[in-house]
C-alpha cells in the first residue's frame, strides 16, 4: 500500500539539434562596429591625401562667414538671433570685411579739414629701413664671429683672448682691446701698442675690412688710486694712444676715409665703475657705427 500511495514524478527531457539559437542582437552590433571602422580608416585616409590648402578650404567652408551675438532670442544659433545687424538685409561676408578693413589715417589741411593720406609709401620705407637693419645686425654678427674664430684658429692670437672684448651697443659693433693684469695693450706711460696690441689691431682690421661701416675709435685710461681728481695727463695719453692705434688699422689696409672720429676719454668712462684703477678700464675701443657708409671722396 505504501509503494502504491508514493507520488509520480515524470521528467521530461527536450533534445534540441542544431545548437540552439541565441538571438541576432550581437550581429547587428558588430555590423556598428565594422561600419564604424571602416568610417574611421577612411577618414584617416582622406587626412593623409589631402593637401594643406585643400584641408584649409574645408575649414573655411563649414566656418561661418558673419555671426555677431546678441542678446535676443534663446542665445542659441538661430535661435532668435539674425546673422547680421540688418537682419535679413545683412550684406554677409561683404559687410564683414566692410567692418574689419582698416580706416586710411586722417591729417589735417590748413584750413582744418580732415582729409585721408596715402600711406604706401611710408611703409615701404619703413619695411626697406627694417630690412637694412636686419642685414646690419646679421654683417655684425657675422664679423663678431669670424674675429672669435681668428682669436682660436691662430696660435699667437689665441692666448691674446683675454683682451678682446666684442659686444653691440646702439652706436654699432664695438671691439675692446683691454688690458689684463700682466697682459698690457701699451708699456707705462707710452703712447705706442707694443707686439701684442699690433697683433690684435691686425686681427681686427681684418673684420673691419670685411664691411663698409665708418669706424670711430677711442682711448681710455684707468683712474689713478688714491687720487682724488682726473690726472690732466690722462687725457692727452688716451688720445695718443687712439691715434696709435688709428695708424696701425691704417697700415694694415684699412681706408682712412673710413675713420670717423679719434678721441680720447681719460678715465672717464670706466669699464669697471667699481673700481677705476683695475686694468681692463685702460682699453681702446674701435665701434663699427651703424650709419650708412660714406664714399671716399
Amino acid at each position: 500500500m505504501a509503494s502504491r500511495d508514493a507520488p509520480v514524478v515524470i521528467k521530461k527531457v527536450k533534445k534540441v539539434s542544431g545548437g540552439g539559437h541565441h538571438g541576432g542582437a550581437w550581429k547587428v552590433a558588430y555590423a556598428d562596429f565594422v561600419t564604424a571602422m571602416m568610417a574611421f580608416f577612411l577618414l584617416m585616409w582622406l587626412i593623409n591625401t589631402t593637401s594643406p590648402e585643400q584641408k584649409r578650404g574645408v575649414a573655411d567652408y563649414f566656418a561661418p562667414a558673419n555671426v555677431s551675438q546678441s542678446t535676443s532670442g534663446s542665445g542659441g544659433i538661430l535661435g532668435g538671433q539674425a546673422l547680421g545687424k540688418d537682419g535679413d538685409k545683412n550684406e554677409g561676408t561683404m559687410s564683414f570685411i566692410e567692418q574689419m578693413a582698416p580706416k586710411p589715417p586722417e591729417t589735417q589741411d590748413s584750413d582744418g579739414t580732415a582729409t585721408e593720406t596715402k600711406g604706401a609709401g611710408a611703409t615701404a620705407d619703413t619695411a626697406d629701413e627694417s630690412d637694412a637693419q636686419r642685414r646690419e645686425q646679421q654683417s655684425f654678427q657675422s664679423a663678431a664671429e669670424s674675429l672669435r674664430q681668428a682669436l682660436q684658429d691662430m696660435p699667437e692670437l689665441a692666448e691674446l683672448s683675454k683682451n678682446i672684448l666684442v659686444d653691440q651697443t646702439p652706436e654699432g659693433l664695438r671691439i675692446q682691446l683691454i688690458d689684463q693684469e700682466g697682459r698690457s695693450m701699451f708699456n707705462e706711460n707710452s703712447t705706442q701698442p707694443n707686439d701684442r696690441a699690433k697683433i690684435l689691431l691686425r686681427a681686427v682690421a681684418k673684420v673691419i675690412n670685411q664691411l663698409p661701416n665708418r669706424i670711430s675709435i677711442t682711448g681710455h685710461t684707468s683712474g689713478s688710486p688714491g687720487q682724488a681728481g682726473q690726472n690732466p695727463r690722462d687725457w692727452s695719453l688716451s688720445s695718443a694712444r687712439a691715434d696709435a692705434s688709428r695708424a696701425i688699422l691704417q697700415s694694415a689696409g684699412v681706408d682712412q676715409d673710413r675713420i670717423a672720429m679719434v678721441s680720447g676719454k681719460a678715465a672717464k668712462e670706466p669699464l669697471y665703475p667699481d673700481d677705476p684703477s683695475l686694468a681692463g678700464n685702460r682699453r681702446i675701443a674701435i665701434v663699427l657705427l651703424r650709419e650708412a657708409p660714406v664714399l671716399p671722396q
